[in-house]
């Protein structure tokens, strides 16, 4: 199963980059994955971090590992919890003074099914996630908007 969200967000790559790589500032604007737990600042290819999100008001805490940084395009994270897995992508994609931010989660697993997996509540996790990202982005009092280019 495949959920896939975009969104295009009224600011430079900077700004929604730095924004979504700087594991310290998501208190600031992630509502979905919180009590984040790192030994580094930002997102960095081969680590993992610690975080939780409400799935049906239910915190589940799990720890991705971070699979693939291509810089200001691309973000991959990979994780495993319940005998389910799952590949994470983020395509940032820059034009006309915006970016579009696409969201592609795949899962898969032996316990893999519609009944344990309410996909609703993914893609409206997902929806949140980009929402708070664009908030963040486009805030004029957010820390990292002078960094448009």
């Amino acid at each position: 199963m495949v959920v896939e969200e975009t969104i295009e967000i009224n600011a430079g790559i900077g700004a929604v980059w730095d924004a979504f790589i700087d594991l310290t500032c998501w208190d600031e604007w992630n509502t979905v994955l919180t009590d984040v737990a790192t030994e580094n600042e930002s997102i960095r290819e081969g680590e993992k971090f610690s975080c939780s999100l409400r799935f049906f008001s239910v915190p589940l805490f799990f720890e991705p590992e971070i699979e693939e940084v291509v810089p200001r395009q691309k973000v991959v994270w990979k994780g495993e919890k319940y005998g389910i897995s799952s590949r994470h992508e983020f395509i940032f994609t820059k034009g006309n003074g915006k970016v579009r931010v696409t969201s592609r989660e795949t899962f898969s697993g032996p316990v893999f099914s519609s009944v344990l997996l309410p996909w609703m509540e993914i893609r409206r996790l997902t929806r949140a996630l980009l929402r708070d990202l664009k908030k963040a982005s486009e805030s004029p009092s957010f820390s990292h908007q002078e960094l448009q280019t």
